[in-house]
């Protein structure tokens, strides 16, 4: 059974920056993609980056793209989302996602999400 496990979250004034974590355990961390989604209140679940199973190709949502950073630790079994110059647009709940590839990764397994609220 896959579980995955956001953590990090928290409240920060606009201009900071925040770093989350995704513990994965169940299946073989180092075959899957990742990625973190985010859904603010009234909007829609949005693509914000993705990873591949060897972290060398990153992608990223126009909006974060030069402010967020996604990396991962295969031997820890673990992928991060810093998040630099945070503005309140990027208030919502953080999830994380894993599938064979990152153009699946919205019908892949999810966590339970970590709340993010940037303040202005």
């Amino acid at each position: 059974q896959v579980h995955l496990v956001e953590s990090g979250g928290g409240l920060v004034q606009a201009g900071g920056s925040l770093r989350l974590s995704c513990a994965a355990s169940g299946r073989t961390f180092s075959r899957y993609a990742m990625g973190w989604f985010r859904q603010a209140p009234g909007k829609e679940r949005e693509f914000v980056a993705g990873i591949n199973w060897s972290g060398d190709t990153p992608s990223y949502a126009d909006s974060v793209k030069g402010r967020f950073t996604i990396s991962r630790d295969n031997g820890a079994n673990t992928m991060y989302l810093q998040m630099n110059s945070l503005k309140p647009e990027d208030t919502a709940v953080y999830y994380c996602a894993q599938s064979p590839a990152v153009g699946d990764l919205h019908r892949g397994y999810w966590g339970q999400g970590t709340q993010v609220t940037v303040s202005s």
